[in-house]
């Protein structure tokens, strides 16, 4: 599977760190919470057996310093949003019907 990785990089030299973004405890709870859903995603939509999806999951979704320029810019788009991109492309054109986000996907915690 081919994840975007290398987009959250390209404008690190042009952005300071994101003041949302300096709260530890918060950052590292939507980091969890963004792993969880889009391993969920990559399961039920991909057909990855659990220990692949959550390990997609971790790579994607990696830890980032306090310090890190643009520090949670991936946070910026649903976590629905980027598994999508990494199992249809541009599902937005390709698979209109998963442009929102099922009611599973809303109740994950």
């Amino acid at each position: 599977m081919d994840f975007p990785l290398e987009g959250r990089q390209l404008y690190a030299d042009r952005v300071d760190v994101d003041p949302e973004w300096r709260n530890e405890d918060e950052y590292v709870a939507t980091l969890e919470a963004e792993r969880r859903r889009f391993a969920w995603v990559l399961q039920r939509y991909g057909g990855k057996a659990r220990a692949e999806a959550d390990a997609d999951a971790m790579a994607f979704y990696y830890y980032e310093e306090p310090d890190t320029p643009c520090r949670g810019l991936v946070f910026h788009d649903e976590a629905w949003h980027w598994a999508m991109v990494g199992l249809h492309g541009s599902y937005w054109q390709t698979h209109p019907e998963l442009v929102s986000p099922s009611a599973e996907y809303d109740e994950i915690e």
